[in-house]
């Protein structure tokens, strides 16, 4: 407890693996005690007892490092001299180290979850001391402090060779011989992720969609007046000929008869002018004649266009004038709006990036608020040049034809439309969006 205290007093891996080293060298009366941590398949030291400096002495920290080295990649407890009745290890590098230094040495790797991080060396100046109970000491406090000292390291590392690291022992772990059911799983995994991002798929457009009437005929007022009768509301059918509005006649009546007055007045004294043979009388009550025909024919045509008739036969979705009887209107004025009761369009607003995908004879699907569980197949006829602002967001009217419209549709239904526009790799369905910001992004960016 009392090393473990000397330890965890310090935050940094350098002042707590020194404090370590002090403690054991001055517990177990070492001549020196070195910590070495393993770093890209080679020993650093990190830390030497009673305040020797890790930088200092170059050759004798290569000595201590291949001294460890020699340990960790036998995976054992090394000795130098060896004790009698115990294992016989490679000492090469500690023959050599004991030749500089004289000290007796034992070298213990310190270990972490299964896994050798380092070592530690131990020097022994009294040969007295370098006893086989005195080792197994030392082997019970390096497996105890070992851990703690590796979490110090790790927390120092950047994020980068702590990524690399968890990688590396993920991928160890992985290769044990308990591992592997795990290992062919995962294989089947990353067989079946590959097949779904490389796989192709439809990719489809989607957008916003409503029905309209394949043909809209507006119909508006002839000419100033007043409404007389409304005969139909949105939503009746109507045939062809069928009388929808009546405007007021009064005005036109009085109009055509004056216009039929004058215009007798004008041959009567045309007849008279012939008869007394002037020809000056003749000229003129011939021309008054003819403006009083003119005025009354265009009454006449005026008093026919004042019964609104259907142009065709379809179902009226636009205009309830039941309100507005009396009321004024004046010519051009929009009545009513007609459309086919079973020719009907669909128009679908495509987002502007994804226009270059869609072409005239594309196929598709629309699925409608009434209708959502029965989709309709679409085609597309049409892709007009102009895009316009819908929320924000610019968007082109793609019009597409219902190959086979049910009998429930009706104008001003909405719903959402998919435009089939090939097959694409799964990777790129998910992908392609956020590369074509980055891609604008950065370009404007750059030109910038």
């Amino acid at each position: 407890m009392h090393l473990q205290a000397a330890v965890v007093a310090h935050m940094k891996l350098m002042p707590a693996a020194a404090s370590f080293a002090s403690e054991l060298a001055t517990q177990l009366r070492c001549e020196r005690v070195s910590v070495g941590f393993v770093d890209r398949r080679f020993t650093q030291i990190v830390a030497i007892s009673h305040g020797g400096s890790p930088t200092a002495e170059a050759e004798v920290l290569n000595a201590l490092g291949s001294a460890m080295d020699e340990a960790i990649e036998q995976r054992a407890t090394v000795r130098f001299p060896q004790l009698p009745d115990t294992a016989l290890h490679i000492v090469l590098a500690h023959q050599a180290l004991h030749r500089s230094q004289g000290n007796a040495l034992c070298t213990i790797p310190l270990v972490a979850d299964g896994r050798i991080l380092g070592a530690v060396l131990f020097e022994f100046r009294d040969p007295q001391l370098f006893t086989r109970e005195r080792i197994i000491e030392c082997e019970h406090l390096v497996s105890l402090i070992g851990p703690v000292l590796e979490l110090m390291r790790r927390n120092e590392l950047p994020w980068s060779r702590r990524l690399a690291e968890g990688v590396k022992d993920a991928w160890t772990a992985l290769r044990s011989p308990e591992k592997r059911a795990l290992r062919w799983l995962l294989l089947g995994l990353a067989i079946a992720l590959v097949g779904l991002v490389f796989l192709p798929i439809h990719h489809n457009i989607g957008g916003q969609a409503r029905i309209e009437g394949a043909i809209q005929r507006v119909l508006v007022a002839p000419a100033d007046g007043f409404l007389k009768k409304n005969l139909v509301r949105p939503g009746d059918h109507v045939t062809a000929g069928q009388v929808l509005v009546e405007m007021a006649e009064q005005d036109l009546q009085i109009e055509h008869r004056k216009w039929s007055s004058e215009l007798a007045q004008h041959e009567n004294a045309y007849a008279a002018a012939l008869a007394r043979a002037d020809r000056a009388q003749l000229v003129i009550n011939q021309a008054k004649a003819d403006e009083a025909r003119a005025q009354l024919e265009l009454v006449e045509q005026q008093l026919g266009r004042s019964r609104i008739e259907a142009p065709f036969s379809g179902i009226v979705i636009k205009g309830d004038l039941s309100q507005s009887l009396g009321a004024p209107v004046k010519r051009g004025e929009p009545l009513l709006t007609l459309a086919p009761a079973d020719a009907f369009r669909v128009i679908v607003e495509v987002d502007e990036r994804d226009i270059a995908n869609v072409r005239v004879g594309q196929a598709g699907r629309v699925a409608l608020s009434a209708l959502p569980w029965d989709t309709l197949p679409i085609r597309i006829t049409r892709i007009t040049p102009m895009a316009s602002a819908v929320e924000g967001a610019n968007v082109f009217d793609v019009e597409a034809a219902i190959d086979a419209p049910p009998g429930i549709l009706r104008p001003g239904l909405q719903g959402v439309a998919r435009i089939d526009a090939g097959r694409r790799p799964l990777l790129w369905n998910w992908t392609h969006r956020g590369i074509e910001w980055l891609a604008l992004k950065f370009w404007g960016w750059w030109g910038t």
